[in-house]
């Protein structure tokens, strides 16, 4: 059964995540992309945890219902050190499952943890659509997408639907509106606006700059990707404009143990395009960790 638990992030900071599964099992950590909630997984959750594992999702910091940073700090160190912290929580160190900005932020959580500051982070890693090198068309679509509406909001929940699928128009438009509620929040002039922190975007200064170069920095997530050594799995959509092929074809130059699947009819949003495939291609492979084959 899922429930709603608390986790303590870098400094203390509030981050809320559902659990489900054997509160004995292995854990594994889900982590959403920027401007997502925990509820992005579709079914991703409940599987896992039919399979033994004890399963979280978590909102990162400024996103759903966690914490908002009280310094607006959204920077890699900030999302990677809450990774950490959270994982480190744990009995056993996780299973890390990351999309887009969750996956960057665990790759930088395992890479840059220093072998005497306490112990492992994670036991196997799954990257979702993202690797060191991102496609600058893709990243400032889906930038575009997160701003356009950020101040001023939506009207109707039918609003945020038309803005969603004009997004993402191989993707049905729900029938049932209710589930956007949990990306949204009812402002108190009555609007619809996204549900993470605006800071998020514009920075502690002001700048989007500030932010984005932090989370997108080229060398250093090249150089935490050589330095991984547990089991990897990177997960592209074939249609992602985000994470090419070649880009994916680079990562796995960096990390030669590291598996690779490639999702056909699904783009960034892999998880929630096919989720079907999304949780096979999971959930095969951490089960191979599980049993000692990763």
């Amino acid at each position: 059964m899922t429930e709603v638990v608390e986790l303590a992030g870098e400094g203390g900071i509030r981050l809320v995540a559902d659990a489900d599964g054997d509160p004995q099992g292995p854990p594994v950590l889900l982590a959403h992309g920027g401007g997502q909630t925990r509820h992005s997984w579709g079914t991703t959750l409940r599987v896992l945890a039919e399979r033994g594992w004890r399963a979280y999702s978590i909102d990162l910091r400024g996103h759903g219902e966690s914490a908002w940073d009280p310094d607006g700090d959204y920077t890699m160190d900030a999302f990677a050190g809450d990774i950490r912290a959270v994982a480190r929580s744990f009995a056993q160190p996780p299973a890390l499952v990351g999309a887009s900005l969750g996956g960057l932020s665990c790759l930088v959580a395992i890479a840059e943890a220093p072998a005497a500051d306490g112990p492992a982070v994670a036991r196997a890693l799954v990257l979702v659509d993202v690797a060191p090198r991102i496609e600058a068309a893709g990243r400032d679509r889906i930038g575009s997408f997160m701003i356009e509406h950020m101040e001023e909001g939506f009207g109707s929940l039918d609003e945020v639907a038309d803005a969603i699928q004009r997004y993402n128009p191989h993707r049905p438009r729900p029938r049932d509106l209710a589930g956007l509620k949990k990306n949204v929040r009812l402002r108190e002039d009555g609007r619809w606006v996204w549900h993470w922190d605006p800071r998020f975007i514009t920075g502690r200064l002001g700048s989007r700059d500030e932010t984005r170069s932090s989370l997108i920095d080229a060398t250093r997530l090249q150089d935490a990707a050589r330095a991984l050594t547990i089991p990897t799995l990177l997960v592209r959509g074939r249609q992602s404009d985000l994470l090419s092929e070649a880009g994916a074809q680079e990562f796995l130059e960096l990390v030669p143990h590291a598996r690779f699947v490639d999702v056909a009819n699904a783009g960034h949003m892999v998880a929630g395009d096919r989720n079907d495939l999304f949780n096979n291609a999971v959930v095969s492979f951490l089960d191979g960790v599980a049993h000692g084959r990763g």
